[in-house]
Parts: C-alpha cells; sequence; structure tokens
C-alpha cells in the first residue's frame, strides 16, 4: 500500500457503496495470497478513483455497468448493480445501459448482463 491516506478514503466510500459487513467480511478473511489485492482494490479504484470530483458517483457506476458488462465480469457487475440502485440509477436505467452494451458490443454481452441483473434485482425483491 502506497498511500495510507488514500486507502482510507477508500475504504470509507467501499463500505459506504457496499455496505460495511461486506467489506469488513472481506477484509476479515483475507489471507496473505489476497490481502494486497484487497488493498490494491481498496486503495486505487475506490481510493484515487471513485472519490474523485470531476464526475459524479452516478456517472461512474453508468461506466463501470457497461465496462463489467462488455468485459463479461458477471461477479463485479452483480455487486455494481447494487452499487449503481444505491447511487439513484433506476431498473429501467440499468436496463438502458445494458441495450446500450448489447448493441455496441454484442448481443452475448447484452443478454449476460441483463440475467445477471434480473438475479440481482431479485436477491433485493425489486
Amino acid at each position: 500500500m502506497n498511500n495510507r491516506e488514500t486507502f482510507e478514503k477508500g475504504l470509507a466510500l467501499r463500505r459506504e457503496m457496499n455496505g460495511p459487513d461486506l467489506i469488513d467480511e472481506m477484509f476479515r478473511t483475507a489471507d496473505d495470497f489476497n490481502l494486497p489485492m484487497q488493498e490494491l482494490v481498496t486503495e486505487h479504484a475506490w481510493g484515487a478513483i471513485w472519490t474523485r470530483v470531476d464526475l459524479d458517483r452516478r456517472s461512474r457506476s453508468i461506466l463501470n455497468l457497461g465496462m463489467l458488462a462488455v468485459l463479461n465480469r458477471q461477479d463485479e457487475l452483480a455487486g455494481h448493480i447494487r452499487v449503481a440502485l444505491k447511487n439513484g440509477l433506476t431498473k429501467i436505467e440499468i436496463r438502458e445501459c445494458f441495450m446500450q452494451v448489447a448493441v455496441y458490443a454484442g448481443m452475448p454481452a447484452g443478454l449476460s448482463a441483463f440475467r445477471v441483473a434480473r438475479q440481482v434485482f431479485k436477491e433485493m425483491d425489486l
């Protein structure tokens, strides 16, 4: 870890967006192998990027939904769908993100994103 302040900002935001229980459990169960990755994600993705003020959280969520859907990162996509909802996106807006993914990145990517979203919505009783 390079910057403790950036890490702490990232940890606070990550806990806010994902829920403190989930993030605390990730760190509590981390071992020598995956702890460095949790620290990297927390400091750089959440602390150095998500806390920047020049792009709002809602916009960052839209970007992440598109990128994760295109890259077929279903586990991360599910988590970021939850974050997007917390950042104010509606189910309809999430649908539209994935419609755009389907047209620009391919139907399989769009269909997969829809499957993940439907499962998240079901789990959240939405």
